[in-house]
């Protein structure tokens, strides 16, 4: 009796140890989504920049992290940050006081850069799945039409 016992207890922590490991090595490639562009390095961020702010959302900030790494004597390849906003969502998440906290995560961000192939790609976060992790108005927002829009803007890197 006290070896299967001893049997079960090592099994859960075996299977514990391991579902651990799972998860650790999944979630990155779950939380982001990187695919690589059938445009050039400033086509994608043009064709990005047209899909955004012909659905509604505003450019808040572009960030060429190449031109800024560089005043420290630095060499990067091409990337650039682009960082989008609907007001309309950014509203019910921060009139939202439960929900504030994950303004640390706004506006939304996109990347696109060249890796050392010559090939443009680009990353997002997986905010569909994102807004489910938190629950609530984040979910309703990020999990729904967050997602939907992104989605949308991406849609020319998946033909």
């Amino acid at each position: 009796m006290r070896n299967k016992i001893i049997t079960l207890i090592a099994g859960i922590i075996a299977g514990v140890l391991f579902a651990g490991v799972a998860m650790m090595s999944i979630m990155p490639k779950m939380m982001l989504h990187e695919k690589e562009s059938p445009l050039g390095y400033q086509e994608t961020i043009a064709h990005l920049e047209n899909v955004i702010t012909n659905n509604g959302w505003i450019i808040s900030r572009k960030i060429d992290l190449q031109k800024s790494i560089s005043q420290y004597g630095k060499t990067i390849p091409q990337v650039t940050i682009i960082k989008i906003c609907q007001a309309d969502y950014a509203e019910k998440i921060l009139n939202t006081d439960e929900a504030m906290y994950v303004s640390v995560m706004m506006p939304c961000s996109m990347a696109v850069y060249q890796k050392s192939d010559g090939k443009t790609y680009v990353s997002t976060m997986n905010t569909g799945l994102m807004g489910k992790m938190f629950g609530g108005v984040v979910a309703e927002v990020m999990g729904g039409p967050v997602a939907a829009d992104e989605a949308e803007f991406t849609a020319f890197l998946h033909q």
